[in-house]
This record gives structure tokens, C-alpha cells and sequence, in this order.
């Protein structure tokens, strides 16, 4: 993954079917289909999984991923070409963009990107020229790390670092958020929030992403639930989703390999969809009971395959997926 846009190498640089009636299985096993054909909902893609440099043009990628199948388009921020080009060689390949992602705040990885702290006019100009409308924060700006030359044991240092944080700092993060959120709401902005698995890190008899999101404002701040990262902290992402029904507006479709440790340290061992231990049959139909809107395949670093062929296995899969 090139440096630009991953902020996973920075980071390691730095550091109810029982309770289902009889007479309501009839109706359950009439709604099972393909999940999104049912449901008619977008395979979309998240473009940080392609490692596109910011600087670079993705617009070659697009016709790769619309040949795929994939209509929905997340971004992990901007590129080199101006965002009107964007969004015309986007469309021109039958492709649009959905959402993007950008910081709260100017980061290492891509101190010139665009970011929250410029005034809610200026990011509401710049995404309406794009077409979009949602904006996530993928990554909250992160506790001081401990200087070490490991870069491993730097990011294992991470879910110590937000223990000793404790909770007011996901309190202050949830303020922020909301105070960000109303802003963006009065042009027409959604404002939303990407976990990892290091928000699962056990906060007392607490977790970092229980403290953040009883604390964000349910009407301002959407969440897009990362389930892979989910997955990797040991959590199940139908609990997860369930416990924030109607709060989860987006879903980062991304599977883990079987031997894949519990984790909070932002080390995840991804594959395509369907050829991990996440059971989407499952997952799926607690996504559209509980409203989810779109549904991003993403897969992390490192890959075995080219990216562009992982996310063809990926939708392959989804495309068939029945829920």
C-alpha cells in the first residue's frame, strides 16, 4: 500500500431466530434470495483496498471495478485529477461516488488532504462537487505512543495508550464529533465515524467504542461499522449491529482469515469476501433489519493476489450471497 493514502503503515510506522414464532418462518423463508437483488442495494468499494497514491489517477481503476460490477464508490480522499474530472470519468464508466473520507484534522500520511477543520462551506463545496453527500471520519486523531524502533511493538503499544487515555478521551472524541456533525448538517451533510478494532480495547468493565458511541448524538453521527475490524476484536458484528439499529448507515464488507488472532493493535490478516470465518449469510440480513443504506467491500494489506482480482473474488461472492 503506497504511503499516501494507508493508514495502517503509518500507524505501524509510528509505533432472532430462536425467538422467531411458527407462524412467522413462512414469511422469513419467503424474503431469502440473493441479498442484493432482494434488497436492492449497490455492491459498493471502498478505493483505499486498490492503493491508488493520492497524486496518482484512479481513473484507469474505475473502469476495472464498473467491468467488475461495482456501482458505488467510496473514497479514502482525493486524488490528483480536479474533482469535476472525478466525477465525470466516474460516471462515464456507469460508477458514482457515494461517500468519502476525511480526518478531523491535517494527518502525517497526508498532511496537504483534504480534511474536517476547513470551514463546513468549503467542505460542503468541495463535496458537492463530487456528488457526495455522506463523510466519514476514518480514524480519530490517536493518544501519544511511546517512542520505540520496533515499529510492531509501537503499535502494540496503542490499546495501552488509549487504556491510560481513559474515558474522557472518547468522551472529548464524541464532542467533537457531534459539534462537527451539527455543523456539516445545516448544508445538507451526514457526518459519520469508521471503527477499527483498537476502539474495542477494553476501557474498566468498558470498551473504548461502548464509551464513544453512548456518547455521540444518535440524530448527528452516523456510524459506518467496519466488520471485519469488528471481527478481529473478538466481538460479533450481529451483536454490534443489532445493539446500534438504526445508527449503522454504512458497512465496510471486509472478511477475516480463520486463524486470525484477537486483536486491538490494528493487525488483521483480511482475504475477500466469503473466504474468511465471517458468516454473511448472517451478517447481511441483520444489515438491511436494521438499515443499512450501503455496503462497501474493503480489504486490507497485505495481498497474495492483485487487489484489483481480490475485489473481483469479493464481489463474485456477494453477488451470490443469499440472506
Amino acid at each position: 500500500m503506497p504511503p499516501f493514502f494507508s493508514r495502517r503503515s503509518f500507524l505501524q510506522s509510528m509505533a432472532c431466530a430462536g425467538a422467531l414464532g411458527a407462524a412467522s418462518r413462512p414469511a422469513l423463508a419467503a424474503r431469502k434470495g440473493r441479498f442484493f437483488e432482494r434488497t436492492a442495494r449497490n455492491i459498493g468499494v471502498q478505493v483505499y483496498t486498490l492503493g491508488i497514491p493520492a497524486t496518482d489517477d484512479p481513473r484507469p481503476a474505475f473502469t476495472e471495478l464498473a467491468k467488475i460490477g461495482y456501482r458505488d464508490i467510496e473514497l479514502p480522499g482525493l486524488y490528483g485529477p480536479s474533482p469535476i474530472e472525478l466525477k465525470v470519468a466516474a460516471e462515464d464508466v456507469g460508477l458514482r461516488f457515494t461517500g468519502m473520507h476525511m480526518p478531523l484534522e491535517p494527518t502525517p500520511w497526508n498532511p496537504k488532504g483534504a480534511t474536517l477543520a476547513a470551514p463546513p462551506q468549503a467542505v460542503a463545496d468541495l463535496l458537492g462537487s463530487l456528488g457526495i453527500r455522506d463523510v466519514v471520519v476514518p480514524l480519530m486523531p490517536l493518544p501519544p505512543l511511546p517512542p520505540n524502533d520496533d515499529p510492531s511493538k509501537r503499535l502494540q503499544a496503542l490499546p495501552d495508550a488509549l487504556r491510560a487515555a481513559g474515558p474522557d478521551f472518547w468522551r472529548r472524541l464524541a464532542d467533537r464529533l457531534n459539534e462537527k456533525a451539527e455543523a456539516l448538517a445545516v448544508h445538507g451533510l451526514t457526518l459519520g465515524y469508521h471503527n477499527h478494532n483498537f476502539e474495542f480495547a477494553p476501557v474498566g468493565s468498558t470498551t473504548g467504542f461502548e464509551l464513544l458511541t453512548n456518547a455521540l448524538d444518535p440524530a448527528l453521527v452516523m456510524l459506518e461499522l467496519d466488520l471485519g475490524w469488528v471481527a478481529t476484536a473478538g466481538h460479533d458484528p450481529v451483536r454490534e449491529l443489532k445493539r446500534l439499529k438504526g445508527r449503522v448507515r454504512w458497512v465496510h464488507v471486509k472478511d477475516v482469515a480463520k486463524e486470525t488472532p484477537v486483536s486491538f493493535g490494528l493487525n488483521t490478516i483480511s482475504t475477500p469476501v466469503g473466504e474468511g470465518r465471517l458468516d454473511w449469510p448472517r451478517i447481511l440480513a441483520t444489515a438491511a433489519d436494521v438499515g443499512v443504506q450501503r455496503y462497501y467491500v474493503e480489504q486490507e494489506p497485505p495481498f497474495d493476489i492483485p487487489r484489483i482480482r481480490a475485489l473481483e473474488r469479493s464481489y463474485r461472492f456477494l453477488s451470490r450471497v443469499e440472506a
